[in-house]
């Protein structure tokens, strides 16, 4: 599958039943997310690897590749398309070997020095963040658009934006050349996860952020 980050939608299945929180993904993949990350980070392996085994099977539908977070053993377990990992996760170089050049992996960078060490442990794309603080259950460490500008302009791969990113304030990234935007809330709260979707991606052509391939 082709990567295509500029529609990034992390799940969060806090607070949701299974089957409403697979209609929800599924309803963001109709909306026009590119790529989809699976993020959990409570989950027993096995209910991780569950999970992901059913989350797949709907991004297969939608020709849509699916990322785990984290967890390379199960990212290769149920044969993602790829896995996204932290400045205290797996380093990238030992994933890439395990993984073999035909999987996607992405990394988190929050500095010029992070990026330029994941472009060369081989990352095929970076997310830059937080922008805005963030209400899930994750660390998170605000990063300056002049940051994320930097970023950008250091290493060859895409890099997306993400943290509290919104329809209503992505206007902040007019001008800066990230790939695309990564978005948890943005989706995974809305009444109609589809509807945010294109609103999004609405939203960032206004902004000149979303560019036809």
């Amino acid at each position: 599958m082709e990567l295509d980050t500029r529609l990034y939608f992390v799940t969060d299945s806090t607070g949701f039943e299974e089957e409403e929180f697979l209609s929800r993904v599924e309803s963001a993949l109709k909306g026009g997310v590119t790529l989809l990350q699976l993020r959990e980070k409570e989950r027993t392996t096995r209910e991780y690897l569950n999970l992901a085994r059913r989350v797949h099977a709907i991004s297969e539908r939608y020709g849509v590749p699916l990322l785990i977070d984290d967890r390379v053993d199960v990212a290769l377990a149920m044969d993602a398309e790829g896995v996204h990992l932290g400045q205290s996760d797996m380093p990238i170089d030992i994933a890439r070997h395990l993984m073999g050049d035909g999987k996607i992996i992405g990394a988190t960078a929050k500095t010029v020095p992070q990026a330029i060490e994941a472009y060369s442990q081989g990352a095929d794309y970076l997310g830059v963040g937080a922008i805005f603080p963030t209400t899930t259950k994750v660390k998170t460490v605000l990063t300056s658009v002049d940051t994320l500008r930097d970023i950008c302009n250091s290493v060859p791969i895409p890099a997306n934006a993400i943290g509290g990113l919104n329809k209503d304030n992505i206007g902040v990234l007019r001008g800066v050349p990230i790939a695309g935007i990564c978005v948890v809330s943005a989706i995974m709260k809305a009444h109609d996860p589809a509807a945010a979707a294109r609103e999004l991606r609405e939203a960032m052509s206004r902004q000149g952020i979303w560019k036809d391939r």
